[in-house]
């Protein structure tokens, strides 16, 4: 079984002129500092928004929406255990893999990306 790590990240853009305008709002609704992500400047964090949980705001080229991550060792038997439940897969991201649940809403599997300390210490294995 892989261990895994959830994360919420919103994507509320459709290019990064109005990601800027939307971490500014979530950083003043929730009371927590938005600053860019270096390693990946497509996102911008708000630290402390959400206890044990990453939020974040994302440009993207598309709907305005939220949707999930899930931090995973094994991104591939993620996906598929997911999609056995109904997930429907929708497409591949570099090595993330997005797929739309019952619910119609967007989740993300994607590769580990926190500090392998955090990941090792709150990671979970599901059935």
């Amino acid at each position: 079984m892989a261990a895994a790590s959830l994360c919420t990240r919103g994507q509320p853009v459709d290019a990064a002129r109005r990601a800027g305008p939307a971490a500014a709002f979530w950083s003043a609704a929730l009371g927590v500092r938005a600053e860019p992500y270096a390693p990946k400047l497509q996102f911008t964090s708000l630290h402390g928004a959400l206890g044990g949980l990453v939020l974040a705001v994302q440009a993207v080229d598309d709907t305005p929406r939220l949707h999930r991550d899930i931090e995973m060792d094994d991104v591939a038997a993620e996906a598929a255990r997911l999609v056995g439940p109904r997930a429907t897969p929708v497409t591949q991201w570099q090595e993330c893999r997005v797929l739309r649940a019952p619910g119609r809403h967007l989740v993300c599997v994607l590769p580990v990306e926190s500090a392998p300390e955090v990941f090792d210490a709150e990671a979970r294995t599901w059935p």
